[in-house]
């Protein structure tokens, strides 16, 4: 199973779902801004990713710096956090079987394939 957590509209995960082409690979690609994540697949990609899910912020974002910088919230309030303000996470993300990673640089994807 190859998978890519992706937006159309962000040059970084274009150019990671173009990454995976080029090397012949087809992945299954999931519009996660359309599509949005369950608590359970989030803590899961997370899970393989050995991330916490203040590690996957984009803290360039304007919604998270007026709401959610500098306060405190437990795992699971971030995890809601994340999927109901999905441009907060970080991408493209890439899983393979039991792994996952961020693909930007986009050879980072070479850590799981």
């Amino acid at each position: 199973m190859l998978k890519i957590y992706h937006n159309p509209r962000c040059a970084k995960s274009r150019a990671g779902l173009k990454y995976l082409q080029e090397k012949g690979l087809e992945p299954e690609i999931r519009l996660y801004l359309k599509e949005e994540f369950t608590e359970a697949e989030l803590a899961d990609v997370l899970m393989r990713m050995h991330k916490e899910p203040q590690e996957i912020i984009r803290t360039q974002e304007k919604i998270y710096k007026s709401d959610f910088k500098g306060k405190n919230f437990n795992r699971e309030e971030w995890i809601k956090i994340l999927i109901e303000y999905p441009k907060l996470i970080q991408r493209p993300i890439i899983v393979k079987d039991c792994k996952a990673v961020f693909a930007d640089p986009v050879e980072n994807a070479d850590e799981i394939l």
